[in-house]
């Protein structure tokens, strides 16, 4: 019955509407409260039970004073700083319940902004009491595990909400965090004062606490980065097992040398202490993430104790240190934001990030992290993958500044065509290129550090974000040298289908050349990840299990059919290893030899592939030319 009221309900209004059912939208709801720069009356009390481990359940009481009755919006972070996208895990958030004066009060989604929570604060309340829960992921499938049963990595913009109509800078915030007997804890926070298994931190605002990290566990070891510094640095490590924290004195001097070279390079610090978050674990979702006087990051758990399969990671903590002066003290304007529902634009990424990237590699040599070998070997793997990479026919690298809110780092099925964040690594390679022609043009007497020095070395001291344009970077590299540069990053950074960026190499005195052996880095590499590289080859990666974690755009793979995913079986009628590959490329670079032989595995499907491939190994390095001066070798050298 029910059915033919409905039938005679849409009958009827097609009769209305002339014969045919017409659509009728809904208005959007009012817009949220926009952010001023005006303080937040009260303190926000925010108290973080991280007990439950083995769960990965974070439980949260928060209480958020009001001044006054009436509709009120609270806000979960949404577009997070270091991040450049819209990535607060609102997912995970769960159990909301909202009290005023003990009464229950009723709350309500915002149906456009799900972010938004909308309450009705009663007559006479002066506070909102909040209970909720972050239910952090539990296998990886489900995001990033940030707690294990030795260690966690709490991010305070998780656990909190926050009242629309601020900017955050004018909200305070009293944070505490119980964690579990025995734990011990580092972050940038200050005044932390600890009661049995409670810390509470000072006051602070809710910027600065979101800027703040804290790591803890079972296991630590603290050390200190530079002895009797009126602006201590200090190196937190937190690891799976006791014994992964024994670091040797030599192993540790690079990482004080990284604190000095990063002074001399920028000749400023912004920052009244810094804390380097180190995990040290197989266990603990890895990450690599800027703060002004912190940085959260992951490697392997062997990093020490076996450091040289670890070379690949060691330039980690150098690239998050220079973000404290690029991206943090100074950062891009429209990356600035005065909340976390403004959305961020991240056209100077190629800035923030590639420059970043590029300093990175360089304090890393110039450090010991990396002997100069490693540098150049990491370079060299860089500027192969660009050499070829096909998508910059089509996409600029400015185009992939977008992709942390496009693509957010899921995997894509043909990275070298579609590109993903570019930005960094290509970055590298034009600020490469950028620093080599200075230096070429000047003789010597200037270089990119001079740039950095000045750019990013005003106002000693001070932790107040100074933003920057294209405008500005073009104008300072302009008072160290006279140069096109406007012309010179729109040819390299702004246009599609340019000549890869590799005369910076050339004019540091090397050349891209591919051998049929690999560079002790690459197998260190491949050691670390698991992974056989084929990409300059046959065009494929292959990773754990035999499975194509990536194939190559145009490359003989491609052109058999092969996709990520695929299982490579047999070579040759053999079954597969990474060494029998190896030999039958090297067999099929013979006179008359037959073409490469594939037993392949897609989906359910089993099939042979021929690859009549004939060029063999080839894997890449840079290679001296002698008649040029080694500008590569001068940049790389530690600052005296």
């Amino acid at each position: 019955m029910a059915f033919w009221r409905a039938v005679s309900f849409v009958a009827a209004a097609c009769l209305v509407f002339g014969g045919a059912a017409q659509p009728r939208g809904v208005p959007y709801p009012a817009a949220i409260e926009q952010p001023r720069d005006v303080a937040y009356p009260g303190v926000i009390s925010l108290e973080v039970d991280a007990t439950d481990v083995a769960r990965g359940i974070f439980r949260v009481r928060e209480r958020v004073p009001v001044a006054q009755a009436g509709a009120m919006t609270l806000l979960y972070p949404e577009w997070l700083p270091g991040k450049h996208a819209p990535r607060g895990a609102i997912n995970l958030l769960s159990g909301i319940e909202i009290r005023a004066g003990g009464k229950s009060l009723e709350w309500r989604r915002d149906p456009v902004n799900v972010y938004a929570f909308h309450v009705d604060v009663p007559a006479g309340a002066r506070a909102l009491d909040l209970t909720f829960q972050f239910v952090s992921p539990t296998q990886t499938n489900q995001g990033r595990i940030v707690a294990t049963r030795e260690m966690l990595n709490l991010q305070w913009e998780a656990m909190l909400l926050y009242p629309a109509g601020y900017y955050v800078s004018r909200i305070r915030v009293a944070p505490s965090v119980e964690l579990p007997e025995g734990w011990r804890f580092a972050a940038a926070l200050d005044g932390a004062v600890t009661t049995g298994a409670t810390t509470r931190f000072a006051e602070t605002d809710l910027e600065t606490l979101v800027d703040s990290p804290l790591f803890a566990g079972q296991h630590y070891r603290l050390v200190d980065l530079d002895r009797a510094a009126a602006r201590p640095v200090r190196l937190n490590l937190f690891a799976d097992r006791p014994d992964q924290l024994a670091a040797s004195t030599e192993q540790l001097e690079p990482h004080r040398n990284l604190v000095q070279q990063a002074y001399r390079l920028f000749g400023s610090q912004h920052f009244d202490h810094y804390d380097f978050l180190l995990a040290l674990t197989d266990r603990m979702g890895g990450i690599g993430l800027e703060h002004h006087r912190s940085s959260e990051n992951g490697v392997d758990s062997v990093y020490f104790t076996d450091w040289s399969s670890a070379t690949s990671e060691r330039d980690i903590l150098a690239h998050e240190f220079v973000h404290s002066w690029n991206g943090k003290f100074r950062r891009p304007a429209d990356l600035w934001t005065p909340s976390y529902d403004t959305p961020m634009r991240g056209s100077l990424l190629w800035v923030y990030e590639g420059l970043t990237q590029y300093y990175g590699f360089v304090l890393a040599a110039r450090s010991g992290l990396w002997s100069q070998q490693d540098a150049r070997a990491a370079l060299a793997m860089t500027a192969a993958t660009y050499q070829h990479r096909v998508g910059r026919e089509w996409r600029s690298v400015a185009d992939t500044t977008n992709d942390p809110i496009l693509s957010a780092r899921r995997p894509a099925p043909w990275r070298s065509w579609l590109r993903n964040e570019d930005y960094y690594s290509e970055g590298l390679l034009v600020w490469l290129d950028a620093d080599t022609l200075i230096r070429e043009r000047t003789n010597g007497g200037k270089s990119l550090d001079d740039f950095a020095h000045a750019f990013f070395g005003v106002d000693d001291g001070s932790r107040a974000p100074v933003t920057y344009t294209l405008d500005d970077v073009v104008a300072e590299l302009n008072r160290v040298h006279e140069y096109d540069w406007a012309t010179f990053f729109r040819d390299r950074i702004y246009e599609a289908g340019a000549a890869p960026p590799l005369d910076g190499l050339t004019r540091g005195g090397y050349r891209l050349v591919f051998t049929n052996a690999p560079t002790e880095y690459i197998k260190g590499h491949e050691t670390r990840t698991k992974t056989a590289d084929f990409s300059h080859s046959l065009g494929f990666t292959v990773g754990e299990g035999a499975v194509l974690s990536r194939v190559e755009w145009g490359s003989p793979a491609f052109s058999g059919g092969l996709t990520a995913g695929t299982t490579l079986v047999a070579v040759n009628s053999e079954s597969y290893d990474a060494d029998k590959l190896k030999s039958a490329i090297k067999n099929a670079a013979r006179e008359n030899a037959e073409p490469i032989e594939l037993l392949i595995k897609q989906g359910t499907r089993y099939r042979t592939v021929r690859i009549d491939y004939r060029d063999g190994l080839r894997y890449p390095r840079l290679e001296r030319i002698p008649e040029r001066r080694a500008r590569l070798d001068e940049i790389l050298t530690p600052r005296g």
